[in-house]
């Protein structure tokens, strides 16, 4: 894998304690990072609008995590091969993108997903393990891979491949209906282990919102369900 063909791609939105500090860091890996600011109305921008060596493209309304992160798709393509995607909350190590590109097998383009270890860490909100069980099943149930953390951010993709998938989602339900459409359409999907780190409750940002964002993952994974038993076998026949 050429590295020169390689970008990295971190959605934000309202991260203004950790942004900066998130984007230094990447920037010690020495590939293109492009920041798609979605529509944040705190002082993100204005937390890295004066770093050099990246490239910011930002919203004028939150659009979802889904958004953003295909805009970055589009923005770096086609100067580069491949897209890793981080959280722009700290939660992963830039560091960790190594890994992802090692575990690319000779001559394929597969997603590779960044397994989290330390998700029984005590700072690990309940939300966040439950989704992970949640999310790994209903995958599965839509004819996705079966992998153990569909719902991890820190990515590599493979251009154009995943901006061809007819991904309908917008938000982070993005990320799970990504890899079902991969598995239908013949990409592989595989996981390598990467660290994680959460901060303790009062100083985690997060935008997860309970019964709507449950309400939004049931309507996505009941579309997939659907599609998978009603349109993809009359598709194949053709």
């Amino acid at each position: 894998m050429d590295k020169n063909r390689i970008a990295v791609v971190i959605p934000v939105y309202n991260h203004e304690s950790k942004v900066a500090q998130v984007v230094k860091e990447a920037l010690k890996l020495h590939l293109p990072l492009f920041i798609i600011d979605d529509g944040s109305t705190d002082s993100t921008y204005g937390r890295i609008k004066d770093i050099s060596h990246i490239t910011i493209i930002r919203h004028a309304t939150n659009r979802g995590k889904g958004a953003a992160i295909l805009t970055g798709f589009t923005a770096a393509f086609p100067s580069v091969d491949w897209i890793i995607t981080m959280d722009a909350d700290g939660q992963h190590c830039p560091e960790n993108v190594w890994n992802l590109i090692r575990a690319v097998p000779h001559g394929e383009r597969p997603i590779i997903v960044g397994l989290r270890e330390g998700m029984d860490h005590r700072h690990v909100p309940w939300s966040s393990r439950f989704g992970r069980v949640f999310s790994n099943f209903w995958v599965r149930a839509s004819g996705g891979p079966d992998i153990r953390d569909t719902q991890s951010g820190f990515r590599l993709y493979p251009l154009p491949e995943a901006m061809h998938l007819n991904v309908r989602a917008r938000r982070f339900q993005f990320e799970v209906e990504i890899l079902v459409r991969a598995k239908w359409h013949g990409i592989p999907v595989l996981e390598t282990p990467v660290g994680v780190t959460y901060e303790a409750e009062e100083e985690r940002v997060s935008h997860y919102r309970g019964f709507v964002d449950f309400c939004r993952n049931t309507g996505t994974f009941s579309r997939l369900i659907f599609m998978r038993l009603c349109v993809l076998p009359f598709i194949q026949r053709r």
